[in-house]
């Protein structure tokens, strides 16, 4: 025999999905509505239980009423192989109107009287190129609002000053621009004349050191001659007394 049809309105009604990072606990939310009107027992169960935390996870719903199921995934690394496992299941059932005992209402419960709806599990990992979206655009929203605060400082400091404030500006200005060229030209000046004085040097000095060159070669020379002019008398007289 067929079961009966959920009675029970869940949303989301097919899938629950996290986001990561899964670093943390993660949490989505199941809203489960009971537009009868009689009360009806539910249980909340999963193929994974110890990745999960759900709160409540069994009890019942007054007629015309509903409920939100928090249903909390634990931390866990992250494998894309993994993600089709894991499922959800609601279960309910119509509440007798002299219930007492829920835990007695299901074990004395019947298969043909048993609702139940099926979710599947998805992961959604954040790309890395959203991530560098998202710090590109909090870096450009950041420069903007700083831009934008300095831009009404200026407004702000330029609206409290008269006309002759600002007049007295412009000619303390124009000033010192025309000091700092004046520095120009005069050190463009002073480098010009330290290399004529350079080259001065340079050209006064050469005559200098080209006699001095010539002096030390007619030094030399006469050393030779002299060293020379020995040599031959020495010779002389060493000839004479071997003979």
């Amino acid at each position: 025999m067929a079961r009966p049809e959920q009675v029970l309105l869940l949303e989301p009604q097919h899938e629950l999905r996290f986001r990561g990072p899964f670093t943390d606990v993660v949490t989505t939310t199941l809203k489960l509505a009971n537009p009868t009107d009689r009360n009806v027992c539910f249980k909340v169960k999963t193929t994974a239980p110890r990745r999960y935390c759900v709160r409540p996870n069994s009890g019942v719903i007054d007629a015309g009423t509903s409920i939100n199921v928090s249903v909390m995934l634990q931390p866990f690394d992250y494998d894309p192989n993994e993600k089709s496992k894991h499922k959800f299941m609601v279960q309910s059932l119509l509440a007798p109107p002299d219930m007492t005992d829920t835990e007695g209402v299901w074990k004395d419960a019947k298969p043909e009287d048993l609702m139940d709806s099926k979710l599947r599990c998805v992961f959604e990992m954040p790309a890395e190129n959203e991530k560098t979206h998202e710090m590109e655009s909090n870096k450009i929203s950041s420069s903007l609002s700083k831009s934008e605060s300095s831009t009404l400082s200026m407004k702000s400091m330029a609206s409290s000053m008269d006309d002759g404030e600002v007049k007295k500006i412009m000619e303390e200005c124009k000033r010192l621009q025309t000091e700092v060229q004046r520095l120009r030209e005069e050190n463009k000046q002073i480098r010009e004349d330290d290399g004529l004085r350079m080259r001065k040097s340079t050209v006064m000095s050469a005559p200098h050191s080209s006699q001095a060159m010539r002096v030390k070669e007619e030094g030399l020379s006469s050393r030779v001659i002299a060293l020379i002019v020995l040599f031959f008398v020495v010779g002389v007289i060493v000839g004479k007394l071997a003979l």
